[in-house]
């Protein structure tokens, strides 16, 4: 029985080989298959020498091997079903856990396991254990029902709901990732909906938060992973799309159409997504070394390891915390020490609450110093001098007049409407006898009635009457345009001159919004000679020496004349000072990258300093770029956390979509805002028609992203039209003030 067992061992340790190579070194496998069956058809009485042989055999092949692991090859050994699971985690890390489930379909999502887990140490003849709640996503080697750990919307939030009930309890989190991207499903809450919230929300837990990453992709990595502390499998992954994904795209290929296996290995490697690529980022903290060819369930001494690492995760993060003191630094280094077993160890599990905000900021500040080195700053250093003088000088000036100033002009100006309340309400009663008198032998005018009882009517005699500052560049055009709804609405053909001078690029018939330059938003929503661009010296650049990326970047600054895809600028609304961001989708497709993402959050920081609202304009964008790897989509949380600070420090944050907005931007900081609107014949949406077929094999109905749409599933606010953006934006500003009234 023992012979069969160890020989079935043996040949799924074969197949499995055979299979996380797809097709190379065959000489090698071809060895190991021979020499395999000849210990099966074994007459001999030796077993024990033999069965001793061949294992030393696959020791030697498998270390072999395993110098000449490509990338591709490691992410073959996340996907294999033979991979350990978040079961197997809990099964042998864990001293004891409860599985928290749900009730149906949308509260128990198969591909998120959340669990109710302690860590048991001892500390001379003392016993602790030591309370987590445990969140990751399940991939249950390899079963159907777990959609291969892609986490549905509601598997996100109702992880976010025990982070929570973590919080409360004062418990630690721990979560793992092993995940090829979120379910790019919409309907309530939506998959980039929820992700976003689940990056604003970690961003400011006040418990410790440790995440592991085997298979981190995109966004749905993200929503688990803004933590304290992360570390990775030395076998595993994290990328801003999968190897497919992205010779998909490069290699411009049409629906049904595969990839070449060649150009899949090269994709994997041009994207830098192994643990020792991203630990030299400083996107992980640790790489946590696995066996030869990646961890297995059978691999006990691995799991050992994994606990001890945990443990010292969490341990260092309590201790971060709190100041330097020889206890302190006797502990630091007793954690420091390989040799210290820390389950003989035992530091408590606890943050006090006046320390919590510390934690908070620790972990804010982490993110916010990531990728600062994976873009280009042309900006000289007597401009960097000054504008960094004009930054400090701005924020010792707001202070007094915001925080000092005016919140003492504000009690008095509280105290004054108090007096002057009672004053009316006691002028009020006192002449209410006379009042009802007079109001008897009074005639109303009738016309007076009805200008009191009726609705008012809108009226344009202050607005622009058409009278556009900026105008289409296919104005100049002398052809008709027909309306893509005249088939169904029965929109007569318009004249280009009028469509994209006086329309606007509004069908006068329909409504339907043609696609117009973001030049339109940004000189036709805001008062003349009054935008000032700051930070266009900051250029997308190609951190990863991805092929032909500089060609591209070149070509597209000299078709857009812009260095990236995003441009801030400070404007007036009516004189309302605000600071403005847009995603321009002429520059390689509203992409977001290291550069993108630093003049976000300099914006972000700007209107924060400045006490100015924020609005983001979403002209259209394709989410992250990916010839950046995790130096894009890193970029999600930490342009989530600037909106956090800014938020919480009371400003008040607009995002308006345009044309096309998907991916990684709208699943975290367009995503978090708490108003976001659009435009008419706009699409919002997790991920694109092609991308959901490629993924879910789906097909969508045209209209599934349309912003109507997304309006009656609750993610946006509002619908605008285009022509009345500036009219809508000024009325936003007057109704949706922060809690400070920056813009007053």
């Amino acid at each position: 029985m023992e012979l069969a067992k160890k020989t079935k061992q043996l040949t799924d340790r074969l197949n499995y080989i055979r299979e996380i190579f797809g097709g190379k070194h065959q000489e090698d496998i071809m060895l190991l298959e021979s020499r395999l069956e000849e210990f099966k058809n074994n007459t001999s009485t030796n077993f024990e020498e033999a069965l001793t042989s061949l294992e030393d055999l696959f020791s030697f092949i498998e270390k072999k091997l395993e110098e000449k692991l490509t990338p591709m090859d490691k992410v073959r050994i996340v996907r294999h079903p033979q991979r350990i699971c978040l079961k197997d985690i809990l099964e042998n890390v864990y001293d004891n856990y409860t599985e928290i489930g749900g009730q149906d379909e949308h509260t128990n999502d198969p591909a998120v396991l959340i669990a109710r887990a302690y860590i048991t140490r001892r500390h001379g003849r003392k016993t602790y254990n030591q309370s987590v709640m445990v969140i990751g996503h399940e991939k249950g080697h390899g079963e159907e029902f777990r959609n291969g750990g892609s986490a549905k919307p509601w598997g996100n939030a109702k992880a976010l709901h025990y982070m929570h009930v973590a919080e409360t309890e004062g418990i630690p989190v721990h979560s793992y990732i092993f995940t090829p991207g979120g379910d790019p499903v919409e309907e309530y809450p939506g998959a980039a909906q929820q992700i976003a919230k689940n990056i604003y929300e970690m961003a400011g837990l006040s418990v410790p938060v440790i995440s592991m990453i085997s298979e981190g992709g995109s966004g749905g990595a993200e929503a688990f992973g803004l933590a304290d502390k992360r570390l990775m499998l030395s076998h595993g992954y994290y990328s801003v799309i999968s190897p497919e994904g992205a010779a998909a795209i490069e290699g411009r290929l049409k629906r049904g159409e595969r990839s070449s296996p060649e150009l899949i290995e090269q994709c994997a490697k041009n994207l830098h997504l192994t643990a020792q690529d991203n630990l030299a980022f400083g996107y992980i903290d640790k790489i946590i070394q696995e066996p030869l060819l990646g961890a297995r369930p059978y691999h006990y001494d691995f799991f050992r390891t994994l606990r001890q690492e945990i443990i010292r995760a969490t341990d260092e993060v309590i201790l971060s915390v709190y100041g330097l003191s020889l206890r302190k630094i006797g502990k630091l280094r007793r954690l420091q020490d390989p040799e210290t077993n820390l389950d003989e160890t035992y530091i408590r599990w606890h943050i006090r609450r006046s320390k919590r905000s510390d934690l908070i900021e620790n972990r804010q500040n982490k993110f916010l110093r990531m990728s600062k080195k994976s873009y280009v700053n042309r900006q000289n250093l007597l401009g960097a001098l000054t504008e960094t003088w004009s930054e400090q000088w701005r924020e010792v000036y707001n202070r007094l007049v915001y925080d000092f100033y005016h919140k003492q002009r504000k009690n008095y100006k509280n105290f004054l409407e108090e007096i002057e309340a009672d004053w009316l309400a006691f002028k009020e009663k006192s002449s209410k006898p006379f009042k009802n008198a007079y109001n008897k032998v009074r005639r109303i005018d009738p016309a007076a009635q009805e200008e009191l009882t009726t609705l008012s009517k809108w009226d344009d005699a202050d607005g622009r009457n058409s009278n556009w500052k900026w105008i289409s560049p296919r104005a100049k055009e002398d052809r008709a345009i027909t309306c893509t709804n005249s088939a169904i609405h029965g929109c007569v053909d318009l004249w280009a001159p009028d469509l994209y001078n006086e329309f606007a690029g509004v069908c006068t018939n329909c409504g339907h919004h043609f696609p117009m330059e973001y030049q339109w938003f940004m000189y036709n929503c805001f008062d003349e000679n009054s935008i000032y661009e700051f930070n266009n010296e900051w250029e997308a650049g190609n951190p990863l020496n991805f092929p032909t990326l500089d060609e591209r970047l070149e070509e597209a600054r000299k078709k857009t004349n812009l260095r990236s895809s995003c441009i801030t600028y400070e404007a007036r609304i009516d004189d309302m000072k605000c600071v403005v961001a847009i995603l321009a989708a002429p520059f390689r497709g509203g992409s977001v990258g290291a550069a993108e993402g630093a003049k976000l959050i300099s914006a972000i920081d700007r209107a924060r300093r400045k006490r100015y609202p924020l609005i983001i304009y979403s002209h259209g964008t394709a989410g992250i770029r990916i010839q950046e790897g995790t130096h894009g989509v890193i970029q999600m949380p930490r342009v989530t956390i600037a909106i956090r600070r800014y938020l919480r420090a009371g400003g008040l944050y607009l995002v308006l979509y345009d044309t096309n907005s998907f991916g990684g931007p709208v699943a975290s900081f367009l995503g978090c805002a708490h108003y976001q609107f659009a435009m008419r014949s706009s699409n919002i949406g997790f991920a694109g028609p092609g991308v959901i077929k490629n993924t879910t094999g789906i097909d969508v109905p045209p209209d599934h992203h349309n912003c109507y749409k997304a309006l009656s599933r609750g993610h946006i606010q509002g619908v605008w039209d285009r022509r009345d953006t500036r009219t809508n934006l000024k009325q936003a500003l007057l109704t949706m003030g922060g809690r400070n009234l920056y813009y007053r």
